[in-house]
């Protein structure tokens, strides 16, 4: 049977190239044993990278990209899964070093799926996606807490910086609904409405955090949710109450962590990375049954629109470009 995929390919300058290809299912990899039939997938930030190649997310070619995917099981050979169940499945290096989601057909191993909570549609599912699922990831750190233990709502604000993209709205939503008092970072000034409609309570302009300042400043924040890394995370980390958290999850200003060791040193600041990617598939599980329940379905439909497959090659270079907002669902029988 053929499907529809968006597909990766290197040129001979080593340049990318997307197109939407028509592949056989004899094509898929052989390392899977679980065949899904994907009804939605997403794009992410990543997906964008390796959608205009800016960075080396594809680690071989050809390549299907799309590092999320939702849908049913149509055959499988792992007996955790059967025909029919419904599945969801972010990371574990799938459209990097193996085929995947951003097609009509997915061959994935056993031990990356989730079991859809039955809260979820597979449309919801990919309306949450990668930065959704790791903003609940953000949301149960801030709860493990640090020094001081658990950061709880009434401890005072919470920080979200990139707050208009992906993984900063579901934080949000997730941390208002909560009872946290957010307070959003963008850089773009007319999303503010939409920013206090998803729960934040103040919304500042980014260009306070993304300049060099000062190793210690003024207490602000009793947590951080970071996307943004570079100078963005530094000063975050500079103006944490003593004994907050935060989380870096992004890079979205750069890779860059040009730091003091003072917020660490004399504030007992909680640095903690968040790795969607690979985490264990306890916290996985964990992550999901929290989205279930901590996301109100009326503000992810707030902060969600949807293309179809042929639209994701340009949504991809428009999320590189800062051009996007919220989650975008890619229907890939669409």
């Amino acid at each position: 049977m053929t499907f529809q995929a968006l597909l990766l390919t290197q040129a001979d300058d080593k340049s990318t190239q997307a197109q939407i290809a028509q592949l056989d299912e004899s094509q898929l990899p052989e390392d899977g044993n679980v065949l899904v039939a994907v009804d939605y997938s997403t794009i992410n930030f990543k997906d964008g990278l390796a959608i205009t190649g800016r960075s080396p997310v594809v680690r071989k070619w050809p390549m299907v990209a799309g590092i999320d995917g939702a849908g049913t099981v149509l055959d499988s050979s792992d007996p955790r899964w059967k025909t029919g169940d419904r599945v969801v499945l972010n990371g574990y290096g799938v459209g990097e070093t193996h085929w995947g989601c951003l097609a009509q057909r997915a061959r994935l191993k056993g031990e990356w799926l989730v079991k859809l909570p039955d809260a979820f549609t597979t449309r919801q599912a990919m309306a949450i996606g990668t930065a959704g699922y790791t903003a609940m990831l953000s949301v149960l750190a801030l709860e493990r807490g640090g020094v001081n233990g658990p950061v709880r709502p009434g401890d005072g604000d919470v920080l979200v910086t990139g707050a208009s993209g992906g993984v900063g709205s579901v934080a949000i939503a997730i941390l208002s609904k909560l009872g946290y008092r957010v307070t959003a970072s963008t850089g773009k000034s007319a999303e503010a409405d939409f920013l206090r409609a998803l729960g934040a309570a103040d919304v500042i302009d980014r260009a306070e955090l993304g300049v060099p300042g000062k190793p210690l400043q003024k207490e602000r924040w009793a947590a951080v949710v970071d996307s943004v890394g570079s100078h963005t995370l530094v000063n975050a980390c500079a103006q944490v109450r003593y004994g907050g958290v935060v989380t870096a999850c992004g890079l979205a200003q750069g890779m860059d962590f040009p730091a003091s060791v003072a917020p660490f040193i004399l504030r007992g600041v909680t640095l903690a990375g968040i790795d969607s990617v690979m985490a264990a598939m306890p916290l996985r599980e964990t992550a999901w049954k929290r989205l279930a329940q901590d996301l109100a379905p009326d503000r992810l439909q707030a902060i969600t629109r949807e293309i179809r497959l042929g639209e994701a090659i340009e949504a991809g270079r428009k999320i590189m470009e800062g051009g996007m907002r919220g989650r975008v669902v890619v229907d890939v029988n669409g």
